[in-house]
């Protein structure tokens, strides 16, 4: 942790808020990146980023300065981008949305922009936990051990859940025939 991050979270602790606000100015860019890998539009990245912030304020007395400050907060932010898309999965579940719009084939190599959008068309048809796998691991490029810690899952549970959500999404482009080995 560094010296400014340790010197905030014990007054913060103390109820001082001009140092959690000094502690949300350091991070909040940090936890925006993140939190763009769960929500596209800025104001849900907004709402995500506050929602990290009030829950590791309420947790605060939970930190146990073991690890850098920094990760403890990148752990909270996984947690709510997880719980995000666990609401998001239950309301379109709940209101029986049929997603209509079929991504199409694509003859030529898609462009950044739209292979970004292609990417995020599948993944959101994957269920919250393995979206939160294939987003850590694959997308994110953290190791098994990284995953471990951000979603609070043992090492087992992150390999079997990443085999899985690699075969289901693999299903998917398959059925939008976007991967190499598609009929």
């Amino acid at each position: 942790m560094t010296a400014l991050d340790a010197q905030d979270v014990t007054r913060a602790r103390k109820g001082d808020g001009e140092a959690y606000r000094r502690i949300v100015l350091r991070h909040q860019q940090s936890l925006a990146t993140r939190m763009r890998r769960f929500a596209r539009g800025a104001a849900d990245v907004e709402e995500l980023v506050h929602e990290t912030f009030v829950q590791a304020y309420l947790s605060l007395h939970t930190y146990s300065e073991r690890a850098p400050f920094e990760h403890w907060l990148q752990s909270i932010a996984t947690r709510v981008g997880y719980a995000y898309w666990k609401r998001r999965a239950r309301a379109k579940k709940f209101a029986h949305l049929e997603e209509s719009n079929e991504i199409a084939a694509v003859a030529a190599p898609p462009s950044p922009e739209d292979a970004s959008t292609i990417l995020h068309a599948v993944l959101e048809k994957l269920s919250p936990r393995d979206r939160l796998i294939i987003t850590l691991i694959h997308l994110e490029e953290r190791t098994v051990t990284e995953a471990a810690e951000h979603t609070g899952w043992s090492q087992t549970m992150v390999k079997v859940q990443a085999f899985r959500a690699r075969g289901r999404l693999k299903k998917l482009l398959q059925q939008t025939h976007l991967s190499e080995d598609a009929p």
